[in-house]
């Protein structure tokens, strides 16, 4: 647990630290997910299809308001079921108009909802959406959660039907207005989705505003059931034909899902549970404190290595190389105790002394030459008088 702990602080900081710019990324993965989906749906407009104007599109809506991307997955939406149909683009105008004025009402900052509501159905797992919403979300997060439900069966429903909406005659406007109509009214399975979604998101909203232990693991499961059992219900009252299985794997995939969001947005330690009572002139107050569960980042350890230029000592004119480790090392003392030296410095050594013994007598030898050295006739008639003592000593012996 504790790695983990740190891995989440460490992605916090990271986010924190480059929100600038993972924020339009994040944009752009959004605009442009849900701008295959909606090409993937439909498809009906070439001109729509290219990948390039798909790029073009996420990038702008990269750099805009979150909302630009609902609007511009309803302008795809909408021009390709122009290439099918006029008389479904009207009715579905109207039905984007309606959910527009409900969602920019009650729940505009609920946007993601609206977006990955879709993308879940595609997924196989819409219960995250209602799980999610309802712990992080509130009541009014019914309504962007619908939108969601409501937008993937239209398109769906869109898809199966193009060949019927095709084939019907070119003079029956009415009649094209009268079919699509009654197909998204009497869509039953939508109807029962709409009515899980709304029940589920009120249900784990009110559990988990409950002052008990693990109230967010409780509503997630009893979300979960209770999206099943209706599902369910539906299927068995209204023939809706949703697969009981994949409801069940759905429903077990979508709370480990939102087990992972409970990690990063409430992640207590209910061990540490402190009951306070305090109170003032008016009232008398009992409060539960749970403490998060949080860890510091630990610090980095920095070791530095030494590397540092080997010294030169130089010793009677000649240069010797030592680092600094061999000249801090301590001798190590013979067998009496008195230090002694390795053979190869105590050949250095000798070979110093040799070579400073030879350069003193060097220098000895040119001093005394230049001073008995003579200069000009005195040095030679200084010559001559001794030569000349030395000669009158020799006779007088």
């Amino acid at each position: 647990m504790a790695t983990l702990l740190v891995i989440k602080e460490k992605l916090k900081s990271f986010y924190s630290k480059y929100e600038a710019y993972l924020v339009p990324v994040l944009k752009f993965a959004a605009a442009f997910i849900s701008l295959l989906l909606v090409n993937k749906r439909l498809g009906y407009m070439t001109q729509l299809n290219s990948t390039a104007i798909v790029l073009i599109v996420a990038l702008l809506c990269s750099f805009l308001p979150l909302n630009i991307i609902i609007v511009m997955a309803a302008a795809f939406s909408l021009g390709h079921v122009y290439t099918l149909s006029w008389e479904c683009v009207i009715v579905l105008l109207v039905l984007y108009l309606l959910m527009f004025l409900l969602y920019f009402r009650f729940s505009p900052k609920d946007t993601i909802a609206v977006l990955l509501t879709p993308i879940c159905f595609a997924l196989k797992i819409p219960v995250v959406m209602p799980l999610s919403m309802g712990l992080v979300g509130s009541p009014a997060s019914v309504v962007s959660v619908g939108c969601g439900v409501i937008v993937y069966y239209v398109l769906s429903f869109i898809n199966r039907n193009a060949t019927a909406i095709n084939s019907l005659d070119a003079d029956g406007t009415l009649v094209r207005f009268r079919y699509f109509l009654d197909g998204i009214m009497h869509d039953r399975a939508m109807l029962v989705a709409v009515a899980a979604f709304a029940v589920t998101v009120i249900v784990v909203y009110i559990i988990r505003r409950m002052p008990v232990d693990h109230c967010w693991t409780i509503a997630m499961i009893t979300g979960a059931l209770m999206s099943m059992v209706i599902l369910m219900f539906g299927d068995l009252k209204y023939h809706t034909n949703i697969s009981i299985m994949g409801t069940i794997v759905g429903s077990i995939a979508a709370v480990g899902i939102v087990k992972v969001l409970q990690f990063f947005v409430f992640n207590v330690d209910y061990s540490r549970t402190e009951h306070i009572q305090f109170e003032d002139d008016e009232y008398y107050y009992y409060v539960k404190a749970v403490p998060k569960m949080t860890v510091a980042i630990p610090d980095k350890t920095v070791t530095k290595l030494d590397t540092r230029k080997p010294v030169q000592h130089v010793e009677s004119g000649v240069s010797t190389n030592r680092t600094a480790s061999q000249d801090a090392a301590p001798h190590k003392g013979s067998a009496d105790g008195t230090p002694h030296r390795s053979s190869a410095s105590t050949a250095q050594h000798t070979q110093a002394k040799n070579s400073s013994a030879s350069a003193k007598s060097d220098s000895l030898q040119t001093r005394s030459g230049m001073q008995t050295k003579p200069s000009g006739a005195k040095g030679t008639q200084g010559t001559q008088q001794i030569k000349s003592g030395n000669t009158g000593g020799i006779n007088r012996r």
